[in-house]
């Protein structure tokens, strides 16, 4: 499933074909995704100009001068295609904009969904508003990494993906992180150093940096609007890499499962705890 780089690049690659432009059509060829579509979508977006486009974890926000706000979430196979050549059966939403775009909202699985809701109300729509701080915005840090591990049994990597304490973090960048600073991915989080939080605090954010910068990661079905494909998943340290040898200590790269989700680690660098 996307996450948050890949949303990101998503978001960046539509700015410069959505911002400041009228929607001059858009129509729904099917009623739902993976929940039932907004009522009357192509009516509120037909005539509406887009002011603004953005992300809030792993969800893209589209800002209307109506006074809406279009969440999109990609699911598994969703992506947001610019000029296709021909619209397909899985193009499911087609947006039309007056400087004669064509953007088409394609799930293949249709675990995507699209919400309209009311600009000034959209932190507290269900699927946004218990959501943490952004692991890229001003308030992660130390200190906050302190707050969500302080006294808790759970495993760092269950925190890490706990949307309520940080947004947007996934499975993938999340085991390239711990490696980064060195944690096992059980470690109860009351027990990481201080030393070894400082060093997650830094990779975090790095490690998102990177991938944005690569485009996100190309796995299965994700690419960017224009059609290229990232390419950050060359550079993993140990995601998907089991057995192979660890860049830094030559180790095999070892897999467990956690909680359904295959954790991936060097057990010469991140040693259990």
């Amino acid at each position: 499933m996307p996450e948050l780089p890949e949303v990101e690049t998503v978001m960046r690659g539509l700015t410069p074909v959505w911002e400041g432009q009228v929607f001059t059509r858009v129509v729904a060829h099917r009623p739902d995704l993976r929940r039932p579509l907004p009522e009357a979508l192509g009516q509120r977006l037909t005539g509406a100009t887009v002011v603004r486009l953005g992300r809030r974890a792993k969800y893209g926000l589209i800002e209307t001068d109506r006074g809406d706000t279009l969440v999109l979430h990609l699911g598994m196979s969703g992506r947001m295609r610019v000029d296709p050549d021909v619209i397909g059966k899985h193009d499911h939403v087609v947006f039309e904009t007056g400087n004669g775009r064509v953007v088409a909202f394609n799930d293949a699985r249709r675990f995507g969904s699209l919400d309209l809701v009311e600009t000034h109300v959209a932190d507290q729509h269900p699927l946004l508003a218990s959501i943490g701080p952004e692991p890229l915005g001003p308030d992660f840090g130390l200190a906050l990494l302190q707050r969500s591990f302080a006294g808790r049994l759970a495993p760092a990597k269950a925190l890490l993906l706990d949307q309520r304490l940080i947004a947007g973090l996934g499975n993938i960048y999340v085991c390239e992180a711990l490696f980064r600073a060195g944690i096992h991915p059980e470690t109860p989080g009351g027990t990481v150093p201080a030393a070894q939080l400082q060093r997650l605090a830094t990779a975090i954010p790095a490690v998102l940096h990177e991938a944005i910068a690569a485009g996100g990661s190309t796995l299965r079905d994700h690419a960017a609007p224009d059609g290229t494909l990232g390419y950050f998943q060359k550079d993993f340290a140990v995601y998907g890499r089991e057995g192979a040898a660890c860049a830094q200590c030559a180790a095999p790269v070892a897999r467990i499962v956690q909680s359904g989700r295959s954790s991936f680690f060097c057990p010469a660098c991140q040693p259990r705890p």
